[in-house]
Order: C-alpha cells, then sequence, then structure tokens
C-alpha cells in the first residue's frame, strides 16, 4: 500500500477515534461513507449516515462514554481505493486515568476512496474476551496501558 494512502487510513482512524473522545457524533457521521454500517460492541447494527447521527448523538447526550486509547496492528490495501484496518483498542471510563480491561476490544475499519476522499464503509467493534488465552488480553492490556503512558 502506497505511504500516501497509508498515512490517509490511519488518519482516518485518528479522527474517528478523536470525534468519539470528543463525544462528536456529527464529526464522527462526517467520516462515514453514505450508506456506511457501524458494528458496535455489543453487536447493535448501525446503518447510514442518518441513523448513526442519530444513535451516537443519542448515546453521547445520555452516557458518560469512555475515551479510546488504541494501538494499530495492521492495514492491507483490499483493492485500489480499499483499506482495511485493525486495531487494539482499550478505553478509559469518564473520570478514571487508566483502561478497563473488560472494555478492551479488536477494531476492524474499511475505507474506501469516494472521489477524492477516503470514508468509512465499514466499523467493527469486537470485544476482546479471550476466553481461552487470558495471557492475550493481559498482553493487550499492558500494550494499550503503554500507549495510554507514551501518548
Amino acid at each position: 500500500m502506497a505511504k500516501e494512502n497509508v498515512d490517509i487510513v490511519i488518519n482516518l482512524y485518528q479522527k474517528w477515534l478523536d470525534e468519539w473522545n470528543a463525544r462528536n457524533a456529527a464529526g464522527m457521521t462526517h467520516l462515514f461513507a453514505e450508506n456506511g454500517n457501524l458494528i458496535g460492541f455489543d453487536g447493535s447494527q448501525i446503518i447510514g449516515k442518518d441513523e448513526l447521527l442519530d444513535v451516537l448523538g443519542n448515546i453521547f447526550s445520555h452516557h458518560p462514554t469512555a475515551a479510546y486509547v488504541a494501538l494499530i496492528r495492521e492495514i492491507r490495501l483490499l483493492s485500489p481505493g480499499v483499506a482495511w484496518l485493525k486495531a487494539d483498542v482499550g478505553m478509559v471510563p469518564a473520570g478514571k486515568d487508566d483502561i478497563n480491561p473488560a472494555l478492551n476490544a479488536v477494531q476492524t475499519m474499511i475505507a474506501v476512496k469516494d472521489e477524492d476522499a477516503w470514508k468509512i464503509s465499514v466499523f467493527q467493534n469486537t470485544p476482546a474476551a479471550f476466553h481461552a488465552l487470558p495471557e492475550l488480553s493481559q498482553r493487550m492490556t499492558a500494550d494499550l496501558r503503554e500507549v495510554l503512558r507514551n501518548g
């Protein structure tokens, strides 16, 4: 994948996290393709920008959401104009200064180039439970705490 496209996809993902952390539903919605699909931590699906704005706005107005800390693990160009990103994430609950390991997740994002801009087509947030391999959970938490400490 060309370095410029890697940087664009990383920046798109980082903007997504920044907008979540700022509790900005409109900013998050702007990053999505018109028919984008968000699959939440609980398996819920949000399809399209209008529904995304409504659901995220409702979440931010009724819940003190935790802030994301992320570590990008992989990026692949699937075809010209289509990229896949995978990241490990932890969440720092509101008013706290450390990650809650029970909220660790693996996020995947498919980004598509729409005319001249890259947009999020699919975003999935999967709990990182690691039921049979607790050492993976401990390693992920340690890696994310390192990111949290070092910015």
